[in-house]
């Protein structure tokens, strides 16, 4: 077993000399670490809910919720209190143990904060681990939605600082780092991470991993997401990220931030079982679960759970559930498919 101690002094030079490492090599040093910190053969499932889709301000360019490309995505305002929770409660019988709400916003504005905090406390009744991406958070609204019961909030610093410019000018890479900072002296716990396959360099990927690691706090969720590629956004024709280059990447994350939560995030619908697998084996513990991630196609939920019984995993569960209640969510979700048009990449 590899105790890997949490560092916050990454260099550029040794996390590419991570990156380079033999693949099999790379691949025994991450799971290593994966089984030092963690049981290895669970993995923790989320369900993300759109609480308000489109028309977003910002012009990030992979994606679709931006008001400033056309694509075929319909606008919508935000869901109801009651519709969030019925959604909540489909996820939980379905095995999920945290439900995650995001809002295509710049940032939440004073009038929905009521609402915003309601949904958190009433999902929060159901026994599920609650988080939210809304975009930008003052040191105040993060302070409300610590009030309200909020356990995680996501916000993904997306790339490197040097290839930030390139895929976003609406906000700072600065603007990012001041929102988690805001969540962290809230109490809250971080999920951030980034999406690969942009067009970047692999420094890029060496970058965006030394951000997260040498955060004065680890994110203790950091999803890594593949690149969806969707048409009427300015990323629709990159290039495609060489697979290995991906499960790299998982694997680096795991030994950088040994007790982070690594989630395999966006793109798995373009991932075969095989691979999926050697992310899992490269450390990666946490998935989104259902049909879709908000606008892009996921693996089918049966699929899902299919796929982690297959490996002889289990997901892991929350311990305020009772295992009759754990048994039945997992039988529920076998025999189900999920048909809540839920997720997005987080």
């Amino acid at each position: 077993m590899e105790f890997a101690a949490v560092r916050h002094d990454w260099t550029h030079q040794q996390v590419k000399a991570l990156f380079e490492m033999p693949f099999n090599d790379l691949l025994f040093k991450a799971a290593s670490v994966h089984r030092a910190n963690f049981n290895p053969n669970e993995v923790q499932i989320s369900t993300l809910l759109s609480i308000k889709t489109g028309a977003c301000p910002e012009d990030c360019k992979y994606c679709p919720q931006s008001g400033h490309y056309k694509t075929d995505l319909e606008r919508e305002r935000l869901l109801e209190v009651e519709k969030v929770v019925e959604q909540a409660r489909l996820a939980k019988q379905k095995g999920a143990t945290r439900f995650c709400m995001g809002a295509a916003w710049s940032d939440p504005k004073d009038r929905d904060m009521p609402y915003i905090s309601q949904m958190v406390k009433e999902v929060k009744e159901l026994g599920l681990e609650t988080c939210m991406t809304l975009g930008m958070l003052d040191n105040q609204k993060a302070h409300a939605l610590r009030d309200a019961g909020l356990d995680y909030y996501n916000h993904n610093l997306d790339t490197s600082p040097e290839y930030y410019e390139q895929i976003i000018t609406t906000r700072t890479f600065q603007d990012r780092l001041d929102t988690i900072g805001n969540v962290r002296d809230a109490g809250m716990k971080v999920c951030s991470g980034g999406i690969v396959g942009m067009g970047e360099q692999a420094a890029d990927r060496f970058g965006l991993l030394m951000q997260l690691a040498n955060l004065p706090q680890q994110p203790e969720s950091v999803p890594i997401n593949m690149l969806v590629k969707v048409k009427g956004t300015p990323l629709e024709s990159v290039d495609d990220l060489d697979h290995f280059e991906f499960i790299r990447t998982i694997a680096t994350a795991r030994i950088m931030m040994p007790h982070s939560y690594v989630r395999l995030s966006a793109g798995r619908n373009a991932m075969n079982e095989q691979m999926q697998s050697m992310c899992f084996f490269a450390g990666a513990n946490s998935i989104f679960y259902g049909d879709k991630l908000l606008t892009t196609e996921n693996p089918e939920a049966d699929a899902d759970m299919k796929l982690i019984k297959k490996l002889g995993m289990n997901p892991e569960k929350r311990h305020d559930y009772s295992d009759e209640a754990y048994e039945a969510s997992l039988s529920s979700a076998v025999a189900d498919k999920a048909t809540s048009e839920m997720f997005y990449e987080a």
